[in-house]
């Protein structure tokens, strides 16, 4: 054991002389509460630290022991449908509303074990050696550990146990065993290994259209949100947890405000899972580091957040890990980095802040894992530039590692235009190679249907610019109906209400069927046009209203409705285009 005394200190850093041997990045208790801190730097027989934890009433002096082990957290099935604060502290059930100080990882729990191996098996790290069964009756893997090698012993029977006990012995060779319980630690720096990265080939689905059907990212695959102040980044946030397709919900508040923090852990426990009835946060993970806790806890609070997302993908599960905001994490970061006496970069965040986003998105993927199949964990982060600028360091250097950027915009989102993703602002650089999948769900034309929505409203855009000039009525007629299309298309398809009990969440196939439908009514359009047909009269017709409303009153579940409105919106086209071949007749 080695330890060290402190002889200065500044915020969460201190420094202390050793006395015996530290390794960079390990973890330390500090003082008579045992504070927890890790070791940033060694300058000959001196140790920076940096605490995790509020270090008010430290002084010179105090002793620093070493765990002789790099800062880790306790991975378990009993992690789900709990709330944590940045270092797997445990926020519930504890009987407070903060973390008591030296506190290092939850109390164990108890679970239903069931064996899936026998003595004489050999296994090798990241195994299945059993099931475990928490009170929500969800049955997750045991996992051995990725460093676990050996032959096994014995393993305990079927039967409810604490996740510390041991519950398989490994004979490792030379005489050594070693005991395996349902949970094991792993250093939260230290991405899992798998077998294999794979090539991503199925899109998240978030429910939301403008993603699902414009941009949308791969199970495994990396989405940054960047927004200024207001334009609804921790709403759509919230929606995806409630409303996408993944296994297991990983959910981070990363020094936002306690308030909107406090909304997200009272409503939660409330929701239920569209996709199966049962509570949302039997699926789902809380980890919720405020603004006013420890800032160094923050800038660890994305890495035990990553952890934990990779321990449910080597379970074989489809994670999807909501980050809000890595803007905040590069605040501490800048923040720390300060008291290091570092010399700042770019807008002052320290000049490894591009290499420390690069270790955050990259442990995304789509992975064979080490012995449960197939996984993936799916990162999409939230960025909060000051002022709304993109240019700053923090959304420039995301840029470079994701796949999938989703720009707020503010003129959007105080026209109370939700979600407000400005279709013209993001992108999705892999989109196209998702069209296999919507072929197999029904939507064979999706890439033309999104190529010709997108158009669309590009030259919505243009437009826009000259009617404000020359007004909109002095355009020409064809260009009239382009507005008018181009806001069908936003109205009807690319808003969507988040507190909607129908439209919150929309399926693919309803999402198909809606932009096929408006594709037919755009075709009609050009031909109405085409045959001398003013955009008033289009406005008139009976089934516009239906169609602007579709998405707040046809459900999932009533797609049928849409080829019933499909076929009113061609006989009222036949018939208007009939009344404008007979008009023209009598003229002539």
């Amino acid at each position: 054991m080695s330890v060290a005394s402190i002889h200065w200190i500044s915020g969460p850093v201190l420094r202390a002389r050793a006395s015996g041997p530290f390794a960079l990045r390990e973890a330390v208790r500090v003082g008579p509460q045992a504070l927890l801190g890790e070791v940033v730097r060694l300058v000959a027989d001196e140790i920076v630290v940096q605490v995790y934890e509020d270090t008010t009433g430290l002084r010179a002096g105090t002793e620093v022991v070493g765990d002789g082990l790099p800062l880790a957290i306790r991975l378990s099935p009993a992690l789900l449908g709990n709330i944590f604060d940045g270092l797997l502290r445990p926020l519930s059930g504890t009987g407070s509303a903060h973390v008591a100080p030296g506190m290092r990882a939850a109390a164990p729990a108890a679970l239903a074990f069931v064996p899936r191996v026998h003595a004489g098996d050999f296994v090798t790290g990241g195994a299945v050696i059993g099931e475990a069964t928490g009170a929500t009756g969800r049955v997750q893997r045991c996992l051995a550990p990725p460093d676990a090698a050996g032959t096994v012993v014995r393993v305990a029977g079927a039967g409810t146990c604490l996740d510390t006990d041991p519950v398989c012995v490994l004979d490792t060779g030379g005489g050594a065993t070693r005991e395996l319980a349902m949970s094991h630690a792993w250093p939260v720096r230290v991405p899992r290994p798998v077998r294999a990265r794979l090539p991503t080939t199925t899109p998240l689905v978030t429910g939301q259209r403008i993603l699902d059907s414009l941009f949308p990212v791969a199970k495994g695959g990396r989405a940054a949100i960047p927004g200024g102040f207001g334009t609804g980044k921790t709403v759509l946030l919230e929606a995806l947890a409630k409303g996408c397709d993944a296994d297991v919900i990983v959910y981070l508040g990363c020094g936002e405000r306690g308030n909107e923090l406090a909304g997200v852990l009272e409503e939660f426990p409330q929701l239920t899972d569209s996709s199966n009835g049962r509570p949302l946060m039997e699926r789902t993970v809380i980890i919720a580091n405020t603004s006013n806790m420890p800032v160094a806890a923050r800038e660890a609070s994305i890495y035990s957040a990553v952890t934990v997302a990779e321990y449910f993908r080597d379970q074989g599960l489809a994670v999807a890990l909501m980050a809000d905001s890595t803007s905040r994490w590069a605040e501490a970061l800048r923040e720390v980095s300060g008291r290091f006496g570092e010399l700042p970069g770019e807008g002052g965040y320290p000049a490894y802040l591009s290499s420390r986003l690069a270790d955050f998105y990259e442990r995304a993927a789509r992975v064979d894992t080490l012995g449960a199949g197939e996984g993936s964990v799916t990162v999409i982060g939230a960025i909060s530039p000051p002022s709304g600028d993109f240019s700053e360091p923090v959304t420039s250097h995301t840029k470079r590692y994701v796949r999938a950027f989703w720009t707020l915009d503010v003129k959007r989102a105080q026209a109370r235009f939700y979600p407000a993703v400005h279709p013209l602002q993001s992108y999705a650089e892999n989109a196209l190679e998702f069209a296999p999948w919507w072929a197999a769900h029904g939507n064979v034309a999706w890439p033309r249907l999104r190529r010709r929505f997108l158009t669309l409203l590009d030259d919505e855009a243009r437009l826009e610019r000259m009617a404000r000039i020359i007004g909109r009525d002095a355009l020409p007629v064809r260009q009239q109906m382009t507005l008018f299309c181009a806001g069908l298309v936003n109205d009807a398809f690319l808003r969507q209400s988040a507190f909607s009990e129908v439209d919150r969440v929309c399926a693919p196939a309803r999402q198909a069927a809606m932009m096929r439908l408006l594709d037919k009514f755009i075709d009609h359009a050009d031909a109405a046009v085409a045959a001398g047909v003013h955009p008033d009269a289009l406005r008139a017709l009976p089934s516009l209203r239906p169609l602007q409303r579709m998405a707040e009153d046809i459900g999932d579940a009533e797609i049928r409705r849409l080829h019933d409105l499909e076929a009113a919106l061609d006989r009222e086209f036949a018939d208007l285009l009939h009344a404008a071949e007979s008009a023209h007749a009598t003229d002539g």
